[in-house]
């Protein structure tokens, strides 16, 4: 599958954070990305906080205010996202941490061609996932100005193999032990 310049490099970039020294459970720590790092694609880039199926955005850059018309600091993730999306949208927020590896949501809003990759890193303290995403425009006119946009979820792709292995289940004598 061929990915948006943007795309390609945020996978890029977090790829080699995850294989860094910091990384746990193939997890990057968040304090390893520089913000700088995403160039360009900073304005249009979110940092969430997963909770539960959902995500909070704890920050997000102009370009993604201007686009969904409004501060989305505090905002549920999935609330982004046409109601029908969101199921889709939800498992690939528990797939990009549970496998420790990008996401790509091949996406539209209206006309316009969207990839909102999510790539996975650790929190401060407590255990907590955060989710860096990025919207790349893959084709399609501008967005139209002061219109509020909600995405449609086309197709999600993992990237890469799984930094996790699959979890299964073990049994002694019959009984499952984990």
């Amino acid at each position: 599958m061929m990915f948006h310049s943007d795309t390609r490099a945020l996978i890029d970039l977090w790829s080699g954070l995850s294989r860094g020294d910091g990384a746990r459970s193939g997890l990057p720590h968040r304090a390893a990305l520089m913000p700088e790092a995403l160039g360009r694609g900073l304005t249009r880039a979110f940092l969430a906080e997963r909770t539960g199926d959902d995500a909070r955005i704890r920050l997000a850059g102009d370009w993604l205010e201007a686009f969904h018309h409004g501060p989305l600091t505090g905002s549920g993730v999935l609330s982004l996202w046409r109601h029908a999306s969101r199921p889709l949208v939800a498992d690939a927020l528990r797939r990009t941490v549970r496998e420790a590896r990008p996401v790509v949501i091949a996406a539209t809003a209206g006309p316009l061609n969207l990839e909102v990759t999510l790539t996975p890193f650790r929190g401060d303290a407590g255990g907590r996932e955060l989710i860096l995403g990025l919207y790349s425009r893959a084709s399609g006119p501008a967005p139209a100005a002061r219109t509020p946009h909600r995405l449609t979820a086309q197709v999600c792709v993992g990237v890469g193999d799984p930094g996790r292995p699959r979890l299964a289940l073990a049994a002694l004598d019959g009984r499952r032990i984990a």
